[in-house]
């Protein structure tokens, strides 16, 4: 695709700018051409799953209370460590949750595992254009296993809460003692921006949090028989948050521009500026809630995650990271970003990284997290502009 010249040029970004309305509801529509969420071909990791297990190149196993379980989290490389718990009543099988029958959920950077005892397997699979799509997956033996695209679960997962595309959200709520959700007495989504004290209403949390308050737990005893492991780990927890809004950031982005260029939209250039600025922000943690104390995670997850890369080295003690760049600059749903996007976007982070930007939002942004964004970005990201002053 040939570029327009502003964009070519890395979109010069004017320091006031209204942001372009990512959390309204998506203009276009699911089946508006440039989207087609439903028709498209899937390209998310369960629908590649289900065609390995169809070819013969990957087997389930099925291992007695948990069934496919655990296969399927080697079979995706989907870290257990990464297991948090969810008592509160607000999935497609509430009537199996409560306290002491917890849903349990497995992720990686692009797909989310559920499993619940005595139910069945969900799955929430990231597309790298698409969005998310949700699926579930019986928990009886046969031969070839597969997935079924399951669109129920849009009712949630396609709202404001999610920017308007199909995607993610973590919810914190009160919950009566059967984990019915209260909503009247609180009820937030939560990401990196939460006030701790809003966070994880409805959840198991283990770990050390220094004495810090939250909404999760208020239950004494757990019974963990058949879950694959005993922790609901906060470190996981942290970052799951974060990740959820950054996806659904991507989808947003990704559909808002691909919609304005195929109705040939004279705002373009506008839209691509507000979307950068908001999405940049957000990747830069700008408005993370502070932290006011060591947090400690205790299933392995933080080390776990640390080990893939510079980005994911975690901080936990003022903030969720150690260097304020998110990894899912490193997604496919990140690379596959229109390139009128992705250009956008990587002006934005290079006016804030060079030192440009002045505002004073950004100041707590010191000169040695930037440089070392700059430094990691530039050793392990392929693709970065020629005036980032690449090494790769």
């Amino acid at each position: 695709m040939r570029l327009a010249p502003w964009i070519a040029a890395g979109i010069a970004v004017t320091a006031v700018a209204a942001f372009a309305d990512l959390e309204g509801v998506f203009p276009g529509g699911l089946d508006h051409p440039a989207i087609e969420y439903a028709t498209r071909p899937l390209r998310d990791p369960i629908a590649e799953l289900n065609r390995k297990i169809q070819d013969g190149s990957v087997e389930l196993r099925f291992d007695g209370g948990q069934g496919y379980l655990r296969s399927i989290l080697e079979a995706l490389r989907v870290p257990i460590e990464s297991q948090m718990m969810v008592f509160s009543k607000t999935s497609v099988q509430g009537q199996r949750i409560n306290p002491q029958n917890p849903r349990s959920l497995f992720f990686n950077d692009a797909v989310t595992i559920g499993w619940v005892r005595g139910g069945f397997i969900e799955a929430a699979a990231l597309d790298p254009q698409q969005g998310v799509h949700f699926y579930e997956l019986a928990q009886s033996q046969v031969d070839k296993p597969q997935f079924r695209r399951d669109d129920r679960c849009l009712s949630c997962h396609e709202s404001l809460d999610t920017l308007g595309v199909p995607g993610m959200l973590l919810r914190s709520v009160f919950t009566a003692p059967d984990g019915k959700a209260m909503r009247r007495f609180g009820d937030f989504v939560s990401d990196h921006r939460s006030p701790l004290a809003e966070r994880w209403g409805g959840w198991y949390v283990t770990g050390n949090l220094n004495g810090m308050k939250h909404m999760g737990n208020g239950i004494e005893k757990l019974d963990i028989d058949g879950y694959l492991s005993p922790y609901s780990d906060i470190a996981a927890l942290m970052v799951f948050e974060h990740q959820m809004h950054m996806t659904n950031l991507l989808t947003r982005v990704g559909w808002e521009i691909r919609y304005a260029i195929h109705e040939t939209s004279p705002d373009v250039r506008t839209l691509l500026r507000d979307t950068a600025r908001e999405l940049v922000d957000y990747m830069l943690f700008i408005d993370e809630a502070p932290i006011a104390g060591k947090i400690q995670g205790t299933s392995g997850f933080a080390e776990k995650f640390a080990a893939q890369g510079p980005l994911r080295q975690l901080d936990l003690e003022h903030r969720l990271m150690r260097y304020p760049c998110s990894y899912m600059i490193y997604s496919e749903a990140f690379n596959s970003l229109p390139i009128e996007a992705k250009a956008a976007i990587y002006s934005r982070m290079w006016q804030i990284l060079s030192g440009q930007e002045t505002a004073a939002k950004y100041a707590h942004l010191s000169a040695t997290d930037r440089k070392a964004i700059l430094e990691i970005l530039r050793q392990t990201k392929p693709g970065l502009p020629s005036y980032y002053g690449t090494t790769r």
